[in-house]
This record gives C-alpha cells, structure tokens and sequence, in this order.
C-alpha cells in the first residue's frame, strides 16, 4: 500500500511560500474525518501519484495517526502542468468507494487488422464501486470481440475483478470499430461571378484580336495600292 508523510500546515504558511521550498499545501477530510491542513515534499507527493492515481489507497501518516485515503482532486498549474494543491479523502474501514479507473485496452480487433477498421475508444475510464482492498489500479479490456464493422463492446461486457461492481450505464459504449469511407472531393458549380468574369475575358481576348487584325489589313491595302498605281500610269500613256 503506497504511503504519504505529512505535516500539520501553520496559518502563517503561504501556499506561495511554500511552493517556493519545494513544499505542497493540502487537505485532507472524510464523513467522519474533520478537515485538517497539511503539508509535504512536493517530490514525495508526485511518486505517490504516479503509482496511486486516483483509484488506489494513500495512507497518510500525520504523527501518530494513519489515515486510508484517496487522491480526490489535484489542482495543477496552468502553464507547467505540476500540482499546487490536493484533496484527499479519508474513508472509513469497510466502506466501499465508488471511482473512475483508468481503461487499458489489451488484444488486437481482427475488424482493425484484417479489414482496416478505425477504432474508436469511447471511454478512457470506467465507474465502479468496491472496497478499499478491491480496488484496482486500471480495468483491462479485450477487444479482440470486435471483428466486424459496428461491432461494439458495452460496459455491461466488461469483465471486473471479484469484489468490484459496476456504476456505468449497461448499454454505455467503451470501444467500437467503424469502416472507413472514401473521402468524396466535390468540385464546386461556377457560380455566376464566375460566367461573368470568364465572358469578360473572352470578349477582350477578342478584342484585342480585332485590333491586331485591322492594321494588317490596312497594310494589305496600302500594299495593293502601290501595285496598281504603275498599271494606272501606263493606261494613260
């Protein structure tokens, strides 16, 4: 069972303070436990999180006392992701808990390998109730049943340990496999800014075609014009 040393926090203690000597400020309360401030090594807190999370066990020994609590809340700093407070919640012996735990799915979906399936995992944690001593650290599930498109595995599919029951909705959705489409490119209809534009630009094309036309042929006359004049001179002769 994973261990946190505490000490009672003095209200002269800031939680600024604090942070700055690499301490954290806490609390911890239950239905039969008053609220009392504590206070401890940043470090020590952070290895107690990684291998509790919020689904495991967390003695606090405050002095002579040992108290069974969990991880209720954690409040973390914007920017660097690192925790500046916590609660933890003490509950009494034989109490059962209700808490999410963390999903691993395990296996291969034959409807991802052999028919190229996208899986879609619905759920990353799961709602159950059980006793202190019961509850587990993550929920395993197969999803080797999903072997075609539209398969799909419920909460009331899910296998638990002994001692644990489910809080999630039966028909809750935990993971499915859809077949994947095609993705149509549609090719937009010219609207009428577009007609206008390109007639607009035909019609100049045109244009300037007309315009490079008429000096041509205005040297072709020119042209035949000095042909005929030497045919003219000898007629009156």
């Amino acid at each position: 069972m994973t261990s946190l040393t505490v000490e009672k926090r003095k209200p002269e203690e800031s939680p600024e303070k604090l942070r700055m000597a690499g301490k954290m400020p806490a609390i911890y309360y239950g239905r039969k436990q008053k609220s009392t401030s504590v206070v401890f090594p940043v470090g020590a807190f952070l290895k107690v999180w990684k291998t509790a999370g919020e689904s495991a066990v967390v003695t606090l020994k405050d002095g002579k006392d040992e108290l069974d609590s969990l991880i209720y809340a954690v409040d973390k700093h914007p920017l660097t992701g690192l925790p500046r407070h916590a609660d933890f919640y003490v509950f009494e012996k034989g109490q059962k808990l209700k808490v999410n735990v963390p999903i691993e799915f395990i296996g291969v979906a034959p409807a991802v390998k052999d028919k190229g399936g996208v899986l879609v995992k619905v759920l990353r944690e799961i709602h159950i109730e059980a006793e202190p001593k019961n509850l587990p650290h993550k929920i395993e599930i197969d999803i080797s049943p999903l072997v075609d498109f539209g398969s799909q595995i419920l909460a009331k599919n899910v296998k638990l340990p002994a001692g644990v029951t489910l809080q999630e909705l039966p028909e809750e959705v935990v993971a499915s496999v859809y077949e994947p489409k095609e993705e149509v490119v549609e090719v937009a209809a010219p609207t009428i800014d577009d007609i206008e534009v390109a007639k607009k630009g035909k019609e100049a094309k045109e244009g300037e075609e007309g315009a490079a036309a008429e000096p041509a042929a205005a040297g072709a006359k020119k042209e035949d014009a000095k042909k005929e004049a030497p045919k003219k001179e000898a007629a009156k002769k």
